[in-house]
């Protein structure tokens, strides 16, 4: 098996009702049981708080604010997905509830040293 991380990204502008935001996680907490019926999710990882923002760090120690809320889309959280190929990591983001909210998921290969 090999490890991908799913990066979801979402719009900044998406706001929810509290209603939407129940129905919402419902629907996350649904597609993570599915991928765990799979034997897929390594590790369900965390959502990313945009409160207290965040920085990007240069070598020469210069910060810059960040998250950057002027980029089409922010990653919002991630999961640690385990499949025997990039193919089948793919597959396995089908049915991710960012869709429904206008986001993507971005799926990389986590590499072994």
């Amino acid at each position: 098996m090999n490890d991908f991380v799913f990066l979801y990204r979402s719009p900044p502008s998406l706001t929810l009702s509290p209603q939407q935001m129940q129905n919402r996680m419902q629907h996350w907490n649904a597609w993570f049981r599915d991928l765990e019926s799979k034997g897929a999710l390594a590790n369900l990882g965390h959502p990313l708080t945009h409160a207290g923002g965040g920085v990007v760090k240069d070598k020469a120690g210069a910060l810059s604010d960040g998250p950057f809320m002027e980029t089409k889309d922010i990653v919002i959280g991630f999961s640690v997905i385990q499949a025997g190929s990039f193919e089948e990591a793919v597959s396995f983001a089908t049915g991710c509830p960012i869709f429904d909210q206008g986001g993507v998921v971005e799926v990389r290969p986590i590499a072994r040293m």
